[in-house]
C-alpha cells in the first residue's frame, strides 16, 4: 500500500502540491490562534487563600487565620501540598493540587471549606486565576510634576490611586483574557477622625458614639415614591459623605443649651495616610504600579495587545497633568523571541540549502529538499494548535532542519542517481514519463533506508512524554514540536519530494556536477585508506571518543537558554526591622544611582506586598526592574559598548556602593 501511494503521488503530483499548500494556508490560519510565549510555563495546579488583617501581629495571624486555614484544606480532595507564608498584616496560603485537577474546581472546593470556617470577621479571597508567567504588562501613573511640598505630594498620591482603582482598573478588567488588575503604591483616599480625648470628656462623648453617628449618617435612603397628576416621582434622601467639611457637620448630639454638637467640636478631621504594606517607586519617585494577570491558559502575546490597545485609549481620557507609562509589555518579549527563533531557523534553512546545493551538485534537487522545511513547520504549527502545544523558545527553538529534512535528502540524491543512470544507460535524454518511473522506482528502492533512520530518532524522544511534574511541563512540549516536524517530514518525503522530483527533474547535466565528482572520489580515496588501516581509524575514534567525555565533564551547562529581554532584575534586601517609608527612602537612592547609566530607559521598584498579595513580601524587600535601551543607542565606555552582562556586573557594583 505505501508503494502505491508513492507511486500515485510520483505520477498524480497535483494532489500532492494541493495538499502542501493546504499545510502552508493552514499554518497561517492556526498561527493566529496558537499560544505563544517565551518559555513554557510551568507553574502547577495551585490556588492562593489571600487574607488581610490590618491590625494583627504575625503570631496572632498565624494562630486565628494561617493554621484554621491549613487545616481545613486537609479535607479537600486531590491536595498535593500546602504551604503558607504569615506576615505583619497579611495571610498567604498556597494549596497545590496533583496534576491534571480542574483549577476552577478546585477553587470551588476550597470556597466551600472557608464558608465553614470562623476567622474573627476577616474574609479570606482567593488569588487570580493565573499562574507564575500571569503579569504580562506593568504601567505607573504619576504627576508630570510631582509636588515637593509633603501634604501636596500626599494629595497627588491619593488622587493618583483613586484614578487607577476606579478609571483604569475597572476597564481593563473587561479585556477578554485578563485575570485581574493589581495594584501598589500610592495611597486609598481616606478620611481620618482623630478625636481629643479632653473635649470628649467635656461633653460626655464616647468612642462609640463618634463610630455610630458615622455608620448612620453615611448612606442613601428611600422614601418609596409619590405620584403627582400622571407623573410618578422617585423620592431620595442623599446622605453619602462628599467631603471632610460634611464629616466635621455630622451630629452627636444635642446639649441642654438646645445647641448642637457635631463631630468637629470634639475631633480633628482630614485627609491622612492609610496603613499599608507596600510601595512603588518609578524612575526614582513614589507612583502608582499597576500589573495586568492573564488569565489560565490565554495567549500572553494576544493579552498583553489587547492591554495595550485599552491603555491607548484610557491615556486619550486622563486628565493632562496625569501621565500614563508603560514600563513592561510581555508582547515586546515574545515578539523578540519569535524573530530570534524565525532568524536563526531561517538562517538554518539557508545553510541547509548551500549544503544540499554544494553536495548534490543540482539546483532543483536542493531546492525540492529545501521545500521540506517549510512545509514540515506548517504542518508542525498545526499539530501544535491541535494538541494544545505552546510556540515557544523550548517547544520551536528545539527544532533541527538538518536531522528533520534527513529523509528527504536521501530519497532526492537516490532520485538524482537513478535519473542520471538511466540517463546515461540510454545514451539521450529521458522523456517526463521517464523520469517519473525513475524517481517511483528510486523512491520505493530507498524507502526503508530513509524511514528507519528516522523512526530511529522519533523513538529516542519517547521517553521524554513519560516525565511528569515541572520536567515533563518543561521538556515535553519541545519532544512533541520535534515528533511533530520529523513525522511531517516523513510522510513529505515520499509523497510531495517525489512529486515535485518528478516533475521539475530533469536528466540533463548540470555544471555544479564537477564538485559532486569531486567529492566522490575524494571519499573513495579516503575511505580505501580507511579500510587498510582499520586498527589506527578505531584507535582515533575511541580516543576523541574518551577525549569528549573529558570535555563533557568540564563543560558549563544552563537549564534553559538565556533570553535577552533588554531589562535587569535587581532584589534589594534590607534589614527586617526597617519601616517602609525608610525602605522607599533607600530606594530613591538606588534608582539615582541606576538612572546615572545612559543604557538605562526606565527603572521600577515593588516594595513589600501589592493589593493582591500573590508575592507576599515584607517592607524590607523589593524587586527592582531595570529597563534598558535598545543596543543600538548604548554608548561607549572605554572605548567599546560594554555586554549586558558588563553592564549588569556595573550597575551592581554601583548600587552595592
Amino acid at each position: 500500500m505505501f508503494d502505491r501511494i508513492l507511486r500515485y503521488s510520483v505520477f498524480n503530483p497535483g494532489l500532492a502540491i494541493l495538499f502542501a499548500f493546504s499545510l502552508l494556508i493552514g499554518a497561517v490560519v492556526s498561527y493566529q490562534y496558537l499560544p505563544v510565549d517565551a518559555v513554557p510555563d510551568i507553574t502547577n495546579v495551585q490556588v492562593q487563600i489571600i487574607t488581610r488583617a490590618e491590625s494583627l501581629d504575625g503570631e496572632t495571624i498565624e494562630a486565628n487565620i494561617t493554621y484554621p486555614i491549613e487545616s481545613a484544606m486537609g479535607a479537600v480532595p486531590d491536595v498535593h501540598e500546602v504551604r503558607s507564608v504569615t506576615r505583619y498584616g497579611l495571610s498567604v496560603v498556597t494549596v497545590i493540587f496533583e496534576e491534571g485537577m480542574d483549577i476552577y474546581l478546585a477553587r470551588q472546593l476550597i470556597n466551600e471549606q472557608l464558608s465553614t470556617l470562623d476567622l474573627q470577621g476577616y474574609k479570606p479571597r482567593l488569588g487570580p486565576i493565573a499562574t507564575g508567567l500571569g503579569e504580562i504588562y506593568h504601567y505607573s501613573l504619576d504627576y508630570r510634576e510631582p509636588a515637593s511640598d509633603p501634604q501636596k505630594r500626599l494629595e497627588q498620591l491619593n488622587r493618583l490611586r483613586t484614578i487607577q482603582e476606579w478609571d483604569i482598573k475597572r476597564r481593563l478588567l473587561s479585556i477578554p483574557g485578563v485575570a485581574e488588575v493589581n495594584t501598589i503604591g500610592g495611597y486609598e483616599e481616606v478620611y481620618f477622625v482623630q478625636p481629643d480625648p479632653a473635649k470628649m470628656a467635656r461633653y460626655g462623648i464616647h468612642f462609640d458614639d463618634i463610630r455610630q453617628a458615622l455608620e448612620e449618617s453615611n448612606r442613601n435612603a428611600g422614601g418609596a415614591y409619590i405620584q403627582q397628576s400622571a407623573n410618578q416621582l422617585i423620592v431620595q434622601g442623599s446622605g453619602l459623605i462628599q467631603s471632610k467639611e460634611e464629616i466635621r457637620s455630622l451630629t452627636l448630639k444635642q446639649l441642654p443649651d438646645l445647641t448642637t454638637l457635631r463631630i468637629g467640636d470634639v475631633a480633628n478631621v482630614g485627609l491622612d495616610r492609610e496603613i499599608r504594606t507596600g510601595a512603588a517607586v518609578v524612575n526614582g519617585s513614589e507612583a502608582v504600579l499597576g500589573t495586568a494577570f492573564m488569565l489560565l491558559g490565554e495567549n500572553s502575546r494576544t493579552v498583553a495587545s489587547r492591554v495595550d490597545e485599552k491603555i491607548q485609549q484610557i491615556k486619550k481620557n486622563l486628565p493632562e497633568d496625569v501621565v500614563l507609562k508603560t514600563v513592561y509589555n510581555r508582547s515586546y518579549l515574545v515578539d523578540g523571541t519569535i524573530e530570534t527563533v524565525r532568524s536563526n531557523l531561517t538562517f538554518g534553512a539557508l545553510l541547509v540549502v548551500a549544503v544540499l546545493l554544494f553536495l548534490t551538485g543540482n539546483v532543483r534537487a536542493a531546492i525540492i529538499a529545501s521545500a521540506v522545511i517549510p512545509l514540515s513547520m506548517a504542518a508542525t504549527l498545526i499539530s501544535m494548535y491541535f494538541t494544545g502545544v505552546s510556540a515557544n523558545l523550548m517547544s520551536l527553538g528545539a527544532l533541527d532542519f538538518g536531522i528533520i529534512i534527513d529523509g528527504a535528502v536521501i530519497v532526492i540524491d537516490q532520485c538524482v542517481h537513478r535519473v542520471k543512470s538511466r540517463a546515461e544507460a540510454s545514451g539521450r535524454l529521458l522523456s517526463r514519463f521517464e523520469i517519473r518511473e525513475a524517481v517511483a522506482d528510486a523512491s520505493v528502492e530507498i524507502r526503508r533506508a530513509a524511514g528507519f533512520g528516522q523512526v530511529i530518532i522519533l523513538v529516542v524522544f519517547l521517553p521524554i512524554f513519560a516525565l511528569t511534574g515541572i520536567e515533563g511541563k518543561m521538556f515535553r512540549p519541545m519532544a512533541a514540536a520535534f515528533c511533530f516536524a520529523l513525522l511531517s517530514a516523513f510522510i513529505l518525503a515520499f509523497t510531495v519530494v517525489p512529486a515535485l522530483a518528478g516533475t521539475f527533474l530533469t536528466s540533463r547535466s548540470s555544471r555544479l556536477d564537477i564538485f559532486s565528482s569531486i567529492l566522490d572520489r575524494v571519499y573513495s580515496s579516503v575511505l580505501e585508506k580507511a579500510f587498510r588501516r582499520k586498527g589506527a581509524v578505531l584507535s582515533a575514534s575511541a580516543g576523541l571518543l574518551v577525549i569528549g567525555i573529558l570535555v563533557l565533564s568540564r563543560l558549563g551547562g544552563e537549564f534553559i537558554p538565556q533570553l535577552y529581554e533588554r531589562a535587569i532584575a535587581m532584589q534589594f534586601v534590607r534589614p527586617p526591622s526597617i519601616s517602609l517609608d525608610a525602605s522607599v527612602k533607600l530606594e530613591r537612592l538606588s534608582h539615582k544611582v541606576i538612572m546615572e547609566f545612559p543604557e538605562v530607559e526606565d527603572v521600577y521598584t515593588r516594595v513589600g506586598a501589592p493589593e493582591i498579595a500573590t508575592d507576599p513580601m515584607g517592607v524590607n524587600l523589593a524587586d527592582c526592574n531595570i529597563m534598558l535601551k535598545p543596543r543600538s543607542e548604548w554608548p561607549k565606555v572605554d572605548g567599546k559598548v560594554r555586554s549586558p552582562d558588563e553592564l549588569r556586573m556595573a550597575l551592581k557594583k554601583a548600587v552595592q556602593s
